[in-house]
């Protein structure tokens, strides 16, 4: 038996309302969740779409909002950032539109600020092996190669 809770669509959508409105969610996630209550899929898209013409999804603001988050708090790179909105099955434009909100020198402030940060801990065998590892730490924030690269050899 199944531990999540199955409910009618009448009362998952007071429920799915308030789920919305506690923070930003994507389309996706909310299929997810009306999914695991146990509703047939007709009930789904019903929601959905309720959910949409009352203004409680919209795919561009939940986009905004991630994107938003996850670089000022996390420290996200944009190709982090982007796989992760992919997974979501956001549209491309939407990702686009939210990715361009990035200002580009406070990317790079962020980035040289992770760098600073990473290497008063990061020990190597040698200054190349310290340097290759701070490499790597960047692109697991999800940092673009070229722009890694570029800020090593203005460290130089």
């Amino acid at each position: 038996m199944s531990d999540s809770p199955s409910y009618t669509l009448i009362e998952a959508k007071p429920k799915i309302e308030s789920y919305c409105a506690y923070q930003e969610r994507c389309d996706y996630e909310v299929r997810q969740k009306l999914y695991s209550w146990g509703l047939s899929s007709e009930d789904v898209n019903a929601l959905i779409a309720h959910l949409i013409t009352h203004n409680y999804l919209n795919e561009e603001r939940f986009a905004e909002a991630f994107v938003s988050g996850k670089f000022r708090i996390k420290k996200w790179g944009r190709i982090k950032i982007l796989r992760e909105l992919k997974m979501r099955k956001i549209s491309s434009y939407s990702i686009q539109k939210a990715l361009e909100q990035i200002d580009d020198n406070e990317y790079l402030q962020t980035m040289r600020h992770l760098l600073e940060y990473k290497s008063k801990t990061t020990k190597g065998k040698n200054e190349w092996d310290k340097q290759n590892k701070l490499k790597r730490y960047l692109a697991s924030k999800g940092y673009e190669t070229e722009l890694i690269f570029e800020l090593f050899k203005s460290e130089d």
